[in-house]
């Protein structure tokens, strides 16, 4: 019994080229596209590490710091305390306050010095009423100031969010355009001629989001933080002038 074999012929397998075959396959312009995105998205990655430590330690010693200024101690005490939070922009907005008060009084003093004798006690010296205006506005300053040192980097964070896709799609064009001009000069419209230049482009897409989609939930989740440690200043400024108006100025 004679058993027939079919005979087949062996066919060849073609293995498709990986992702990093593709980018240093693309062309210049393309490259050049993925590696702005690259930069971006790493900068991103940094900023968000950098601000997630900033505002988490804001945070915490700006509570800790509350906590010394409602403990009912004095003024000048607060004042040594509040140094030792460096972290907490609720400290520096009461210390700069702190100094215009001191000031206020400085000037009080003398205008008031009539004789040798200077007063020691700060209780004797009491500002007017209207220099509640000058206070007022140290502490916006300083404010100001805080709310700056916490937005810095956040317009990085917004460009790349809003132009990393932009610049994704003009890469993407720019990959289906090459696609069509090999189409064209080779006269034929097969898988293999068209495949290179839509991998390509759509490369350009993803890296894009990439860089795009962590930037806007960074923004996002920052920008809410912020907000946040903003609130919590302008409320600490209000009853700062509070105490001080009930305390220390003269009705």
């Amino acid at each position: 019994m004679i058993e027939a074999f079919a005979a087949t012929a062996p066919t060849e397998v073609l293995s498709s080229p990986s992702v990093i075959e593709i980018i240093f396959n693309s062309s210049g312009l393309v490259l050049m596209v993925l590696a702005l995105l690259s930069f971006f998205s790493v900068m991103t990655l940094a900023i968000i590490f950098s601000k997630w430590r900033t505002i988490g330690r804001c945070d915490k010693n700006s509570e800790d710091f509350l906590e010394v200024f409602w403990s009912g101690k004095s003024m000048d005490h607060i004042y040594s305390v509040s140094k030792k939070f460096h972290n907490a922009p609720v400290a520096r907005i009461f210390q700069a306050g702190y100094k215009e008060l001191q000031r206020l009084m400085e000037k009080e003093r003398q205008k008031s010095a009539k004789t040798p004798v200077t007063p020691t006690d700060v209780k004797d010296i009491v500002p007017p009423e209207s220099s509640i205006d000058n206070l007022e506005r140290a502490l916006n300053m300083a404010a100001r100031s805080e709310t700056m040192q916490l937005e810095s980097s956040m317009t990085f964070l917004a460009t790349t969010a809003s132009t990393a896709p932009f610049i994704g799609l003009f890469g993407t064009v720019w990959g289906i355009m090459n696609s069509f001009l090999s189409i064209g000069a080779r006269g034929g419209a097969s898988l293999d001629v068209v495949a290179p230049g839509i991998a390509e482009a759509l490369i350009a897409t993803a890296v894009g989001l990439v860089a795009a989609i962590p930037a806007t939930m960074a923004y996002n989740y920052f920008n809410h933080k912020i907000r946040g440690v903003k609130a919590k200043m302008e409320n600490f400024a209000a009853d700062f002038l509070n105490i001080v108006r009930r305390n220390f100025l003269a009705n």
